[in-house]
């Protein structure tokens, strides 16, 4: 068997693993954000609630 067929074979396989770490990585980042945004439309919600609620009593 050649050595550069086995190169090219792990070196495939490194990289798969890296993007899959990456992938992971990315994929924790994007509920971590989503939470956030979550939460600030909730205050954005209730603040706007809040101003509408005001401008009735006026």
């Amino acid at each position: 068997m050649s050595w550069t067929l086995v190169a090219a074979v792990l070196l495939s396989t490194a990289g798969l693993l890296v993007l899959g770490v990456l992938a992971g990585r990315l994929w924790l980042d994007v509920r971590v954000l989503a939470r956030e945004v979550d939460t600030a439309s909730r205050a954005l919600a209730g603040a706007a609630g809040d101003l509408a609620e005001a401008g009735r009593t006026r």
